[in-house]
């Protein structure tokens, strides 16, 4: 098993996930390390709604304070999950949120 994994969902394909990454057009996924922990990233003009996804769900979590653009592309920030937080909890309330 590789050390990063995305926590999956499925049903974004059918209409039913709606916090979807707007550069790749597919779902924010909660990506889990050994060393570095659960974090996400997506691009910098979905900061403030996904905070407020996570702040709705009670989630400890932190944005690193700068972004990161390469080539041109949207600036991309990375927002890390509090390590007593439950990764696939994160990953459900992104999922389901109406």
């Amino acid at each position: 098993m590789s050390a990063r994994r995305g926590i999956g969902y499925d049903g974004w394909e059918k209409g039913e996930c709606t916090v979807i990454d707007t550069k790749t057009n597919k779902p924010i996924r909660v990506v889990t390390t050994k060393t570095a922990g659960a974090y996400l990233m997506f691009p910098m003009s979905q900061l403030d709604t996904v905070k407020q996804v996570l702040d709705s769900g009670g989630i400890n979590y932190w944005a690193d304070r700068f972004s990161i653009s390469l080539n041109g592309q949207p600036e991309v920030v990375f927002v890390n999950i509090g390590k007593k937080e439950d990764p696939n909890v994160v990953q459900q309330l992104l999922d389901n949120t109406p």
